[in-house]
């Protein structure tokens, strides 16, 4: 198992300050990167609050809070952020495009023993770690919004995956106090993969006009003991981005997996859930445009 010192996370959203604030708090150094100052300002920001709140409930202690703000690092650009980091978690947007462009430009500036790992949902971590010299050190870590609550953590082999890569990030994971479970390649791994049919039914349902969303929501909850309704799941995600996933596992898995025409409508509208102010539900709170 290889010794991971330093961790980078390129991408400042909200996976990818979530992964920031859970590597920190496991103890790492860690290294944020976004090209926009404002995303890293905001997560800086972001990350303080969800500290202190874990301190207010009695979660961490405050020295452990304050020592873990204080291992965050925050860099303007890839090269900056990756430099010395063992290993790297990308969290850019769920696009294959994206995590192809990504990871083709870690493979050329990182040092050859750093790991790359993708915070990827549903995409082959196989298709994106063959862009590389490195495949073997390529690997899937799937971690779940909000990321500093969420305790379960993908781990992703893909067909070249090493068994040292494999070992180095369960370990990490379990360091950032998550419960690891380790996945063989397939699209849409577990949980996105059954979200995704939970979802994409409700829309069916909800289509149909079988039952409004909040009495979907209300049935899985008190029903199934689902923390959260598939609605309010999906306005959490994003509408766009459970489309794009399901869009992935339809072209992948056949016809089951074909989006509710509702939900390809509310993404034509811009009903993209909290990031927009409107999903399935409203969010007066929130911007009105992404």
């Amino acid at each position: 198992m290889s010794e991971v010192n330093t961790i980078a996370v390129i991408g400042a959203g909200i996976m990818g300050r979530g992964i920031a604030h859970a590597a920190a708090l496991g103890g790492y150094r860690t290294i944020l990167e976004d090209l926009l100052p404002g995303a890293l300002r905001k997560a800086e920001t972001e990350i303080r609050a969800n500290l202190d709140k874990a301190v207010e409930l009695g979660k961490v202690t405050a020295p452990d809070a304050d020592s873990a703000f204080q291992r965050l690092e925050y860099a303007g650009s890839v090269e900056q952020a990756a430099r010395e980091a063992d290993l790297i978690i990308e969290a850019v947007p769920e696009e294959m495009e994206s995590k192809i462009e990504i990871f083709t430009l870690l493979d050329k500036i990182c040092r050859p023993a750093t790991m790359l790992a993708s915070n990827t949902s549903s995409l082959s971590v196989t298709e994106i770690a063959s862009v590389t010299y490195r495949a073997k050190k390529c690997i899937g870590m799937h971690f779940f919004n909000p990321v500093h609550k969420m305790k379960l953590l993908e781990v992703v082999r893909a067909l070249d995956t090493d068994d040292d890569t494999l070992a180095t990030a369960v370990e990490v994971g379990k360091r950032m106090g998550k419960e690891v479970v380790v996945i063989k390649e397939s699209p849409g791994f577990v949980t996105s993969r059954i979200n995704a049919i939970i979802g994409n039914e409700a829309f069916h349902m909800l289509q149909e006009g079988i039952a409004s969303a909040a009495d979907i929501d209300k049935a899985l909850k008190l029903g199934l003991n689902h923390p959260m309704g598939p609605f309010e799941l999906v306005d959490l995600v994003g509408l766009d981005t459970r489309l794009s996933i399901l869009e992935y596992l339809h072209k992948s898995l056949g016809d089951k997996y074909r989006p509710a025409p509702l939900l390809v409508q509310y993404v034509k509208a811009g009903r993209l859930g909290r990031k927009t102010g409107r999903g399935v539900y409203e969010y007066p709170e929130a911007p009105s445009k992404p």
